[in-house]
């Protein structure tokens, strides 16, 4: 019986040591960008301090995410060499590596993606969402041509292609996981929608069409955050025109904020009884918006705390670190604010063109641009660069942390900074 009870908390220790190290969806486990591992890389090179570098098939912006020393990532293959060719068919698939060494262990094609004309937009790929990796299932998502559930040995467990609808400049924003449901926006040309799948077998819970809003142009990207303020779990749904909160239970619309924008793609981000949301192109505002019991309805006039509206960011999501809120403009402009008031305490060039989202580990927050060129701070009220490194080659998806490692999805590899 000791061995047993010892076997079975030495089981349990390294679950909970697994899980920490985990990177299991957009944004980390959290999905607000912190790492919670002990250390990671502070510097490197296409060549120094990698551990491995392999080549991904296709093309795709999906960010990696990664679980129990495996890295996932969706990507979509053409048929012919180029990749970026229109009115071709492709596969839309799903590849798993081994962590320690980069090896595939397994690539699933989901969806075959007939051959159109319909153009995306050119720093968009016909993979860039993100999967999320739950319970021993992979969810991934292809926007207007399907959902899917696989298990983690690549089988196909179910898949949805009952939504379809109209993109603009091709698919986008990650679902989330909210106790049974997969939650995720469809905000296209026209008819705009937010709906839930249910996670065990792909069928619709509940699907909810956008409330009009002054915005003609309907098609933004953006990925859900839940947050629980006002005393009740909520959905917050950016979208073009407005940003929407909805009960994750029905898909009861809760309250609105008006704004101007479109093209949305920033995940909203919380501080303690605040919400931030960007308001997409074609000039981005950022918005601080209060929460509480009050709010219901549509509450533009009363519950706007502050906007910020120079060199907001219109596709990397927003960064809260000991109390201060970081963010970084598609320009490269990093800005530190207090996230009670919008005041703003340093503004500062970090990197050039920028999509990626910022992380944060151990007091650092880490930026990649678009040239594959790191920029990493001290978190603090004076901006200071602790390192600058690249890889030279175009990076638009996000960061994956593991403990002592960094995973940087490239227009042609994939690679494990660290030890």
């Amino acid at each position: 019986m000791k061995i047993l009870i010892i076997y079975f908390l030495n089981a349990l220790l390294f679950s909970s040591l697994s899980q920490a190290n985990d990177w299991p969806r957009f944004r980390g486990p959290t999905e607000d960008g912190h790492a919670k591992v002990k250390s990671i890389p502070l510097k490197w090179s296409a060549t120094e301090n990698v551990k491995w570098k392999v080549p991904v098939p296709g093309k795709g912006w999906s960010s990696p995410v990664l679980s129990d020393g495996r890295v996932y990532l969706t990507t979509a293959y053409a048929q012919g060499d180029n990749q970026d060719a229109a009115g071709v068919k492709r596969e839309l698939r799903v590849l798993c590596f081994d962590a320690e060494n980069g090896k595939t262990v397994w690539d699933t094609k989901v969806f075959d993606q007939k051959a159109s004309s319909r153009p995306i937009h050119q720093k968009n790929s016909h993979a860039s969402p993100t999967p999320i990796i739950e319970n021993g299932k992979v969810y991934v998502h292809f926007g207007h041509m399907g959902t899917a559930c696989l298990d983690l040995k690549g089988e196909i467990v179910w898949a949805n292609k009952e939504l379809a609808y109209n993109p603009v400049h091709g698919n986008g924003g990650t679902p989330i996981v909210v106790g049974d449901l997969l939650i995720f926006s469809a905000d296209a040309g026209t008819d705009p929608f937010i709906v839930a799948l249910y996670k065990k077998n792909g069928k619709v819970a509940w699907k909810k069409p956008r409330s009009e809003t002054p915005q003609s142009r309907k098609f933004s990207f953006s990925t859900p955050t839940l947050i629980n303020m006002g005393g009740r779990s909520q959905i917050i749904s950016p979208a073009s025109g407005a940003v929407f909160s909805y009960d994750p239970k029905t898909g009861e619309e809760l309250w609105s904020v008006n704004y101007g924008g479109w093209s949305v793609i920033p995940k909203p981000g919380v501080y303690k009884n605040m919400i931030f949301v960007g308001t997409g192109y074609e000039r981005a505002h950022l918005l601080g918006i209060r929460v509480d019991e009050k709010s219901k309805g549509n509450v533009t006039d009363s519950h706007i705390e502050w906007e910020i509206t120079k060199r907001a960011p219109n596709t990397p999501s927003f960064m809260i670190v000991d109390d201060l809120l970081y963010f970084i403009s598609d320009g490269g402009i990093a800005t530190c604010v207090d996230p009670m008031t919008g005041e703003v305490i340093w503004q500062e060039r970090a990197a050039g063109p920028m999509s990626a989202s910022p992380v944060h580990s151990n007091g650092k927050i880490y930026f990649l641009d678009e040239q594959g060129k790191s920029t990493v701070i001290r978190a603090g009220r004076k901006f200071e660069v602790l390192a600058t490194n690249s890889i030279n080659e175009r990076t638009l998806a996000s960061y994956a942390i593991g403990e002592g490692a960094i995973y940087i999805r490239s227009l042609n590899n994939l690679y494990r900074i660290g030890k």
